[in-house]
């Protein structure tokens, strides 16, 4: 009568069964019911045939009893004592007379299983539960839903906008870092100048035009400090991905320079760098020991970098306590915390 290619995502039908609307509405329920079970990856080592037939017992027995459409006379699998028992229990039961089930019959066919092997195993991998955060998280969600819905009285709007925020997905952090250097770089103000080569249109080709450029003033005072943690537990792919992040934002918000300091047993000042070298052309020195106070000392008593120039301190978490006197963020792998409370705010690598 039917099967389920669960890789292909796939559902076929007989139509030389004979089956009426309301048997093929059942079937095609029973087939979507197996993979939103996920029964392909629970066999887990069981007989694949026998597996399927105890899954048949359980779907069909939903089905009839939720009402959805109609069981087909002839080749389901319905036993109504085994009514709230679940698949794996009702295998443990079929093992023990293996000779006698193996005669039953599925949607398919006897001796078939209707859950078509798949062309990719991994396809479709198990995934990760839900951990205790997240479960907490959508609790919280839920129940303001059922508060504002049910009419039940007004919440306190901090409250409310707290349970909000904790139900949003938590922002990539390349957007966040995005966002750190919109706040601090700004786009420039431009101005028209003769100074440079002008524009001339093809109508009137006698005419000079004014190009836009921006002063310089503004260019000279856009830079930042990168403090680069460079100490044995940093692993390379890590400094690629953060390296190239920072010179794409850079470039993007007209950052011409950025100073750039690594650090692991002492500090060593590489001065100011073109953003388009940071990612490609920097040489990392060290691989040492971590000791990022230096690092910062020697940026914030530093006479040729501004005042108000921000950091940006890239390093894995296993560092000393940093007494940080002016604007920072940090760069942290996923998963790493630092051993302090940090001040700035912390993007986590992805």
């Amino acid at each position: 009568m039917a099967a389920v290619d669960i890789a292909g995502g796939e559902i076929f039908l007989n139509p030389a069964a004979g089956l009426s609307e309301a048997e093929c509405r059942f079937v095609i329920a029973h087939e979507l019911l197996h993979v939103g079970l996920r029964h392909d990856v629970r066999c887990e080592g069981r007989d694949p045939y026998l597996w399927n037939v105890a899954a048949d017992y359980v779907i069909n027995g939903w089905l009839v009893e939720l009402g959805v459409g109609q069981i087909p006379a002839v080749g389901c699998l319905y036993d109504p004592t085994l009514k709230g028992e679940s698949a794996e229990t009702v295998y443990d039961r079929i093992v023990t007379d293996m000779r006698r089930f193996r005669r039953l019959a599925t949607l398919r066919g006897v001796g078939l299983s209707d859950l078509l092997e798949p062309r990719d195993p991994h396809w479709w991998s198990r995934a990760d539960g839900a951990d205790l955060d997240s479960f907490y998280r959508e609790c919280l969600g839920q129940g303001l839903d059922y508060h504002l819905g049910g009419g039940r009285g007004l919440l306190p709007a901090g409250l409310e906008e707290a349970i909000r925020a904790l139900s949003q997905p938590p922002i990539p952090w390349d957007v966040a870092l995005a966002r750190w250097f919109d706040h601090y770089f700004a786009p420039m103000e431009q101005r028209r100048s003769y100074a440079r080569p002008s524009r001339r249109q093809t109508a009137t080709p006698d005419i000079p035009r004014p190009s836009y450029v921006s002063a310089p003033s503004q260019q000279d005072a856009r830079t930042f400090g990168v403090l680069l943690d460079t100490s044995g537990s940093m692993s390379r792919e890590l400094l690629g991905k953060a390296l190239g992040a920072i010179a794409s934002y850079s470039i993007s918000h007209d950052v011409p320079a950025a100073r750039v300091v690594f650090c692991d047993a002492v500090a060593y000042d590489a001065g100011y760098l073109p953003t388009e070298a940071i990612a490609g052309q920097v040489r990392v020195k060290g691989r040492g020991g971590t000791i990022l106070q230096p690092g910062v000392d020697l940026l914030e008593h530093a006479a040729d970098f501004p005042r108000d120039g921000p950091l940006l301190i890239i390093t894995d978490g296993q560092c000393d306590r940093l007494q940080i006197r002016r604007d920072h963020a940090f760069l942290l792998p996923q998963g790493r915390s630092l051993p302090f409370v940090p001040r700035g705010p912390v993007f986590r690598l992805m």
